[in-house]
Formats: C-alpha cells, sequence, structure tokens
C-alpha cells in the first residue's frame, strides 16, 4: 500500500462521515438529511474496507449503496402534495431491499444495476422540478448523479484504469455535494440561514481531519498489513468525527451524566446550547418581512409543529414577527413568546361556551391536544393528568368517536387557519409601515 492510498482514504472517511453527522444534527426528523445521511455512512464504510480489501465484494456492494440512499433521497424533496408520496416512499422501501439482494448476488459489473432507482427517483424529481426549491436543485442533483454512476462504473467495470483511489474519492465528492444540496433544501424549506452554521460546521471538520486524521493516517500507512489495527484506526476516526458533527447532541448526552442529579441545571444549560445553535441558523428580520404567502404559510405550519420545542422554535423565522419581537429582547425570549402567540391562536379556534362534541369544535380540539398539550388520543394510556373536565370529555370524545385519520384532517384544516390568521397580522403590520430592521 502506497502513501496516497491511505490519504485518500482517511480524508474521504473523515468527511464523508462527519457530513452525515451534520445533516442528522441539523435535523433528524427530516427523512431526506437521513437517507442522504445513510449513504454517506454506507460509503464511509465501503472506504474503510477498500483501504484494506479494495476487489472484496463486500467493499463494492457498500460503495453501491448510497446510490439506493440517494434515491430515497429525491423521493423525499418530492413536493408534499404530491399525492402518490406516500406510496413512493413505501416502494422506495420495498425496492431498496430488493436492490440490496442483487447487489449481493451479481458480478462486480451487474451492481451497476443499482443506478436503476437513483435514475428513477430524479426522473420523478424533474417532473416536479418546478415546485422544488432552489430551482436549480433538480439539475445539480442529476449532474452529481452523473458524476456518480461514472465514478461506480470505473470501479467496477473491468477497465483496469488503475485510478481507484480517485474514484473513490471522486464518488465521495459526489455523495458530498449530495449532502450540501440536501442542506440547502432543507434550510430554504424552513427558513433557516446555512452558510454561517456551515462554515463553523466545517471549520471544525477540517480541524479535526488535521488533527486526528494525519495520524491516523500514517498509523494506517504503517499498519496496512494488520486489517484489525486499521479498522481500530477508522473506529476511532469515526467517534471523533461523530463528536464533531454532532457537537450540540454529544453535549447534551454528557450534561446528562455528568449532571444527572441537578435537573434544573441541565434544564438551563440546555437552553444555552439551544440558543447558540439558534443564533447562526436564524435569518435576518428583514427577510421576514418580505416573505411571500406560501413561505410564510409553511414556516407558521413548521412552528406548530415544534410547539413544545423550545430550540426549534428559537430558529424559527416567526420569532421575527413583530408582535414577537417587541415583547422578547433575546432569541429565547421570543421564542417563549412565539409560543404564547400560538397558544392565543389556538384558543381563538375555541367557540363560545361549554364544550360539545360538534363539528364546530373539531379544529380547537384538534390543535388543543395533538399541538398544544402534545397528546396522543390514541395511545394505550393517554394522561389525563391536569386536564379540565372539558378536556377530559374531548379525550374521551377523541378516543370513542374520532378515527386518527379525520382528526389528523381536523388538525391540517386548523394549522392552516392559524396560520392565515398570522399572515394577516404580519399584513396588517405592513401596512402600518413597520420597519425592516436587522436582528439585535
Amino acid at each position: 500500500m502506497t502513501l496516497r492510498v491511505p490519504a485518500i482514504a482517511v480524508l474521504a472517511f473523515a468527511l464523508s462521515w462527519w457530513a452525515a453527522c451534520y445533516l442528522v444534527g441539523r435535523d433528524p426528523r427530516r427523512p431526506a438529511a437521513l437517507r442522504a445521511a445513510g449513504g454517506l455512512i454506507a460509503y464511509a464504510l465501503g472506504v474503510a474496507l477498500w483501504s484494506v480489501a479494495p476487489e472484496h465484494s463486500a467493499t463494492q456492494v457498500l460503495l453501491c449503496v448510497p446510490a439506493l440512499f440517494w434515491a430515497g433521497a429525491a423521493i423525499s424533496l418530492l413536493p408534499s402534495a404530491v399525492p402518490e408520496r406516500r406510496y413512493l416512499d413505501r416502494g422506495w422501501v420495498v425496492l431498496s431491499g430488493a436492490f440490496l439482494v442483487m447487489l449481493v448476488l451479481l458480478p462486480p459489473a451487474g451492481r451497476l444495476v443499482v443506478v436503476a432507482p437513483l435514475a428513477g427517483g430524479l426522473v420523478l424529481l424533474w417532473r416536479f422540478r418546478d415546485q422544488v426549491r432552489p430551482p436549480v436543485l433538480t439539475a445539480a442533483l442529476a449532474v452529481a448523479a452523473a458524476l456518480y454512476a461514472a465514478a461506480l462504473a470505473g470501479l467496477l467495470l473491468p477497465l483496469d484504469l488503475s485510478l481507484s483511489g480517485l474514484l473513490v474519492a471522486a464518488a465521495g465528492l459526489d455523495l458530498v455535494m449530495l449532502g450540501f444540496l440536501i442542506a440547502v433544501a432543507e434550510a430554504l424549506d424552513v427558513g433557516e440561514r446555512l452558510r454561517p452554521d456551515l462554515i463553523r460546521a466545517v471549520t471544525a471538520a477540517l480541524v479535526a481531519t488535521v488533527l486526528v486524521g494525519g495520524p491516523i493516517a500514517v498509523t494506517v500507512l504503517e499498519v496496512d498489513d494488520e486489517p484489525v489495527l486499521v479498522g481500530l484506526q477508522f473506529a476511532l476516526l469515526a467517534v471523533v468525527m461523530t463528536a464533531t458533527g454532532l457537537a450540540g447532541p454529544v453535549r447534551r448526552g454528557l450534561d446528562l451524566l455528568a449532571f444527572r442529579g441537578d435537573e434544573r441545571l441541565r434544564q438551563e444549560r440546555s437552553v444555552l446550547w439551544s440558543l447558540s445553535e439558534a443564533l447562526p441558523r436564524h435569518r435576518l428580520r428583514r427577510r421576514l418581512l418580505v416573505t411571500g404567502r406560501d413561505d410564510f404559510l409553511r414556516f407558521a405550519r413548521q412552528a406548530l409543529d415544534n410547539y413544545g420545542d423550545l430550540g426549534r422554535l428559537m430558529r424559527s423565522p416567526l420569532t421575527d414577527l413583530p408582535s414577537v419581537h417587541r415583547r422578547g429582547t433575546s432569541h429565547a425570549a421570543r421564542a417563549v413568546e412565539l409560543r404564547a402567540l400560538l397558544a392565543r391562536k389556538v384558543g381563538e379556534l375555541r367557540p363560545a361556551g361549554p364544550f360539545e362534541t360538534t363539528d364546530e369544535w373539531r379544529h380547537w380540539t384538534a390543535l388543543r391536544f395533538r399541538v398544544e398539550l402534545g397528546l396522543d388520543p390514541y395511545a394505550r394510556k393517554p394522561s389525563s393528568d391536569g386536564l379540565d373536565p372539558d378536556d377530559r370529555r374531548a379525550l374521551e370524545w377523541l378516543r370513542r368517536q374520532v378515527p386518527p385519520g379525520t382528526l389528523r384532517r381536523w388538525q391540517e384544516e386548523a394549522t392552516v387557519l392559524v396560520a392565515a390568521r398570522l399572515w394577516d397580522e404580519l399584513a396588517v403590520s405592513r401596512a402600518r409601515g413597520v420597519a425592516p430592521t436587522r436582528n439585535t
């Protein structure tokens, strides 16, 4: 093994593993980010195995698996309004399992069949490209996919190019580019800034790669005939890059261990960590005042979905609503004020008089339990502690007479109503000439 191979392997492994952790750390609830991260992890494992067994079938399978995850990420980027979206997600899971079996059984050249689901996902995304943001996302994904497929073909076909290291690195670069494009799309969808947070994260990743990856590359060179030791070196690098990419969750986990007997201290530190993560991701206030109706309504729906998570509310563009910004002197205070504003808007949906099990109560009831209280009426033992008599009656009504699908529809309808009222308030503020100032 020459010096060139372990250097490429260590660098590719470190950056791809870190990129996967960064995507998960930004928002672990986003399917596109999770699938892109899965592809990066599979590639990183393939690189680690490639460094000791370049021609092994398991190496080739792991380097092909990212194409399956990439196809799933493309499907996740489809607009939510696409009626077949849920069936496409299920179909992707089934087809991925089938193609994974094929990857194991087929010879090297036959493993290029993995490009088929990737092409299918991109074709679907291209069909709805006018609804995908940013507009260039679909074309950029297609270019990166074509380059990845070309690198994969060079590795699997019997061409004897003697450039396997460069081809593996090229495939990794394409996958990291996929992760970047996913991060851009997700940031636009939730109304967050990406650049400041990404610069900080990339800086940390490069420092960790130089300080830890350099010595590991030298060690791998010296013990290239000891696969177990090489594997341990990559495992150590994975731990370091995980701590770098998932810095927030790692810090919270350490707090849980170190301060397990002091819940108040853990909560206060958690708020501070959430604030430090929110600051580089929060958009400038002037951006909210020029936001279009469709984007604003989406931000409002997301704020309701994150009602119980102050950390996510700190990053919401709605913390810059004039009524929220005037009362909150800090990002944390604005998140609390935004939650109070959402609670007031939910309360406005409550009809006058005592509770009744009629349709006019459906919108308030849906948001009251699913958003404000965070309760699942269909849980085996839903907690009713602290509920007033009206809430208890409503809970029993939902459990016995309202199907889950109906409640989800009511929640969606009620969310649209609340979002529309918030939009109307913003329109009034614009009409009064609220100045679009910067964040404080």
